[in-house]
């Protein structure tokens, strides 16, 4: 289904607009660029991913298809993955297809690409219903997976066996990552806390935050191996450093910041949603400051975060838009 949709732009710099509310002075010019999905029924776009066409696939949840969205043209095009397939993450994969996690189809699903063939791979019979969420390669090139309702999972790519673990402390797996030295984290949003997964064993081992009750909703490495956690319920930035084991921890902007997606891009740069604010945050490390890009349409609700150098792609599950901000 193809649709040619409006383009809004809106610079974003060191003059404060309606749009934008910087809490410090940016060094560079951002550009803020937003597109309605135009398509006859509405999907529920939840997450994003870079395609390597240069367009941008995303999850419709509502609607039951992976989108892939042409910034060049306003294109959007939708891919059935079946009936009762309810899509929640994407991800690039290392063989250029779009990997998706189905909590409708309790199945991880792969969508080739340019092919636009479409693969089910079902977790084990007899698995209860898993919620599955947020999934990531490896550095063997395995898949591993959440599921909120108390699992964590790993599909091996070369055989197509899915494995499944009991998480620990139950339900709550949610959002995941894998560091440059290819481990890979999760965090547990009922269990607030993150864990590390032995590879080989696929057990996990909690680390906890120093702030308890706090809901880790999502989690992303940056460059140097450090976990970036954003907390739903405390409204932190948190950061847990493994080699060094050491967490800190930074108050969002705001009265009530509810923070839910994280991405750190390729300048270790780290974007936060926030839901309280119905911005997007991004903070730099080195002087440890926030600045503010808040979103023109109301109750946006970005749910994820992905992007490309010098792109940062937020999928508006609220009004469905699909928004970019390109630094210039």
């Amino acid at each position: 289904m193809d649709s040619v949709s409006r383009r809004h732009a809106i610079v974003l710099g060191t003059t404060v607009l309606a749009a934008s509310v910087p809490l410090w002075a940016p060094a560079q010019t951002a550009v803020l660029e937003s597109w309605p999905l135009g398509t006859r029924q509405r999907t529920g776009i939840h997450d994003v991913a870079p395609a390597f066409d240069g367009g941008v696939w995303f999850t419709a949840q509502q609607s039951g298809h992976l989108g892939w969205f042409d910034p060049r043209t306003g294109r959007t095009e939708l891919v059935a993955l079946g009936a009762g397939a309810a899509p929640h993450g994407v991800i690039p994969g290392p063989d250029k297809a779009a990997w998706i996690t189905d909590g409708g189809l309790d199945a991880i699903v792969r969508v080739g690409w340019p092919d636009r063939e479409v693969r089910t791979f079902a977790l084990p019979k007899g698995t209860p219903r898993a919620n599955l969420n947020t999934a990531t390669f490896d550095a063997d090139g395995d898949l591993w997976f959440t599921g909120q309702s108390g699992i964590v999972g790993r599909l091996a790519v070369k055989s197509g066996v899915v494995t499944i673990k009991d998480a620990p402390r139950g339900p709550g797996p949610y959002g995941m990552c894998t560091t440059p030295s290819g481990d890979v984290w999760w965090c547990s949003l009922a269990g607030s806390f993150i864990a590390r997964i032995d590879r080989r064993s696929g057990n996990s081992t909690i680390v906890e935050p120093p702030t308890k009750n706090q809901g880790a909703r999502r989690v992303w490495s940056d460059s140097r191996g450090r976990i970036w956690v954003t907390e739903w319920f405390s409204g932190n930035l948190s950061m847990h450093d493994p080699s060094a084991k050491r967490w800190r921890s930074w108050k969002l902007p705001g009265d009530r910041p509810r923070p839910y997606a994280v991405y750190v891009d390729e300048r270790d740069k780290v974007w936060i949603s926030d839901f309280g604010a119905n911005a997007v945050f991004r903070f730099n490390p080195g002087d440890e400051k926030f600045e503010r890009f808040g979103l023109p349409r109301d109750a946006a609700g970005i749910r994820q975060i992905h992007g490309r150098a010098g792109e940062v792609w937020l999928p508006e599950s609220g009004t469905d838009y699909i928004s970019r901000i390109r630094s210039t």
